[in-house]
């Protein structure tokens, strides 16, 4: 990994340590804290994308204090089989996920992607006409100082990027950091942003850095910037203008040196038009832009990063590395992709899972079905079968519970029971995936075990 800002917190001299040395072995940035409260003085100073903290100290009361102090940061519990007791609790709490020790190195990398980290030294995937401009353009732009507006559909990759200008970058060797801003309540994001001072809010006992201070030297993007707040909007113009925030609760501006970098899928202009956006801010962002096509408008793209999701996910899974098939690389191009590249990518994935012999066959290819046309809407000149009409047949009459839990069991079953990345493939948060299967067990269905678990025995009938 390249871009992950990961924190350690607990001894590094024994199996945490281990789950360390792999993390920068795959270019994680790493900070280390001794405890609990450290690693809330640590976070509070320079942020981070995840936390793995040892059981051994207070998960719970970390996760709390970061709730109240507002500090969004994904926390995973580590620790031994014998501690399921505790992770179970740290979990209740509300840390992300558990990672058992000894650290298996796929899950730590899975973890660290589903923080938001892309693995190292990967760039933009582009054979395409269209990208290979937009890329050129892109090297050419990252060399300014400018504020920079990327458009394009969801899924078009405008973080990989955004990525790739920092790298361009004369910041290159400063930070990169990103922040979603439709992942976050007005509140939250307002500290996140902007940082705060002891007492600017209960729960805020110390001062802690914003976005824009962590990111002082190199690149900060604001991911979906279309769906900021306008009050926010009103303090991000001052910060753009005068090149200085004021944190929650501060008395003074504090100068910051930030490249920004904003990213949406909607139409600005049209936004502005209608009064959702403050005109003068689209202005101060739109002052280079780049739009990204999407998938289906660059189709030689989308071999080359099906090739390219094929290997990294048969490496990540520990599978063998299978090449397309004739019958799914036709199936791939004939696809109208309405989810861009991340649909083909969560359709990769799948297919590394699914896969069965020396190839990636057509039965692993498993696409989103077509949009129905609105009302009114012409219906398009041809559009490909994506969803074999046997296996719709095969579903009527069942009931939807049924084909869920069938398909939960399946998909934990190709994961080798890794429940991290069955979540992930699901769409599903790994607290409900854990809790279907807790269902599941309670009605005396066998359940695959997480790897290196014994098999729990059903409740006797």
């Amino acid at each position: 990994m390249s871009v992950a800002r990961l924190l350690i917190v607990g001894s590094l001299e024994g199996e945490l340590g281990a789950a360390a040395r792999v993390a920068i072995a795959r270019g994680a940035k790493l900070a280390h804290a001794e405890g609990a409260a450290a690693g809330l003085a640590r976070l509070r100073l320079d942020g981070a994308d995840l936390a793995l903290v040892d059981l051994r100290h207070d998960v719970a009361w970390l996760v709390g204090a970061l709730a109240a102090e507002r500090i969004a940061c994904p926390i995973v519990a580590c620790g031994r089989a014998e501690d399921a007791d505790a992770a179970v609790r740290a979990i209740e709490a509300g840390a992300r996920d558990f990672l058992p020790l000894p650290p298996d190195a796929d899950l730590i990398v899975a973890m660290l992607e589903a923080a938001g980290a892309e693995p190292a030294a990967e760039g933009p995937v582009a054979r395409d006409p269209a990208m290979a401009m937009l890329l050129a353009r892109a090297s050419q732009l990252a060399r300014a100082e400018a504020s920079l507006l990327i458009t394009g559909e969801s899924g078009t990759g405008k973080e990989v990027l955004a990525r790739h200008i920092h790298a361009k970058s004369r910041r290159a060797r400063g930070p990169f950091v990103a922040l979603n801003c439709a992942a976050l309540p007005e509140s939250l994001l307002e500290s996140e942003l902007f940082g705060h001072e002891k007492g600017a809010f209960s729960g805020a006992i110390a001062a802690r850095k914003g976005k824009f201070e962590q990111a002082d030297g190199g690149t900060l993007l604001l991911d979906e910037i279309g769906e900021m707040d306008p009050r926010l909007q009103a303090k991000l113009l001052r910060v753009i203008q005068e090149r200085e925030v004021d944190r929650l609760g501060g008395g003074a501006p504090v100068k910051v040196d930030v490249r920004l970098l904003a990213a949406t899928h909607r139409d600005m202009a049209a936004d502005v038009a209608k009064g959702r956006f403050r005109e003068d801010l689209f202005f101060r962002l739109n002052v280079l832009a780049l739009h990204i096509p999407p998938l289906r408008a660059r189709p030689a793209d989308i071999l080359p990063l099906a090739e390219h999701f094929a290997e990294r996910y048969a490496k990540a899974n520990g599978v063998p590395q299978r090449r397309l098939s004739p019958q799914a690389r036709a199936a791939l191009l004939a696809h109208p992709w309405p989810g861009n590249v991340r649909e083909l990518e969560n359709c990769l994935h799948r297919a590394v899972l699914l896969a069965e012999g020396h190839e990636i066959g057509i039965a692993a290819i498993e696409l989103t079905p077509p949009r129905a046309p609105e009302a009114g809407a012409a219906a398009p000149a041809s559009t490909p079968q994506a969803t074999p009409p046997g296996r719709v047949a095969a579903l009527v009459g069942r009931r939807v519970e049924e084909v869920e839990q069938e398909l939960i069991l399946e998909t934990l079953s190709h994961c080798l029971g890794n429940r991290t990345r069955a979540a992930e493939i699901l769409g599903i948060s790994i607290r409900t995936l854990r809790n279907k299967l807790q269902e599941y067990r309670a009605a005396g269905i066998a359940v695959p075990p997480a790897p290196g678990q014994a098999p729990i025995p059903l409740p006797a009938l």
